[in-house]
This record gives structure tokens, sequence and C-alpha cells, in this order.
């Protein structure tokens, strides 16, 4: 059995620290490559479909429409699942350095749990 100093020295271990840096680097660039698609299919959207962006909605053309409505909402969405799934790989890491081993399914509930409890 582990005293809890070993266990806290797994914790801050160098495994432990570059297996979470690997991890939460994949989810920023996902993350990323979300928002880029997202800001450059704007361009590419107005010069291969001039017609369809040129589109009337609620008064505006679909460019702004996306631009002005949509976006903000894209890119806050975005955000929230970049910090509820670095939260959950926080907590999934700290779990397995304790000895601990979590399915998928209790990741996300501590994600969620963490997330509640951080005021998210």
């Amino acid at each position: 059995m582990e005293s809890p100093k070993d266990a806290e020295a797994e914790m801050h271990s160098e495994e432990f620290l570059h297996r979470l840096m690997r991890r939460q680097l994949r989810l920023s660039i996902t993350c990323a490559a979300t928002f880029l698609v997202a800001l450059l299919g704007m361009p590419l959207l107005n010069y291969f479909l001039p017609d369809l962006m040129a589109t009337r909605v609620f008064g505006f053309t679909l460019t702004w429409f996306i631009l002005g409505v949509l976006f903000f909402p894209l890119v806050w969405a975005i955000a929230w699942v970049f910090i509820r799934r670095s939260i959950a790989l926080e907590e999934a890491e700290a779990a397995e350095a304790a000895g601990e081993k979590l399915d998928e399914g209790e990741r996300e509930k501590r994600g969620k749990g963490a997330e509640e409890n951080s005021g998210v």
C-alpha cells in the first residue's frame, strides 16, 4: 500500500505531467482547428458560393448574419467544450495517478461535477 506522500509524488511526476500536457495539447489543437475552419470558411464560402451568401436572412445577407449572430455563440461553444474537457482530463489523470481506473462515462461525470463546482 502506498503512503499518501508516494501518491502525491506520483501525481506530480514528469510522466504524469507529460501525459496530461499531451492530452491537453491534442484538445487545444482540436479546438483551434475548429475555430480556424469557421474563421477561414467565411471568405471561402463568399468566394465559392457568392449567390448563397448574398441571400437575405432576417434583413441581413447570410454572410453578415453568420458573422454578426452565429459566430460568437460558436466561439463560446468551443470555449465551453475546451474548459469542460480540460477539467475532465485533469481529473482523470489525477485519478489514474492516485490508482483509480476510470471508464469514459466516469470521466465525463467527474468533468461535469468539477464544472458545476467551478461555476462554469
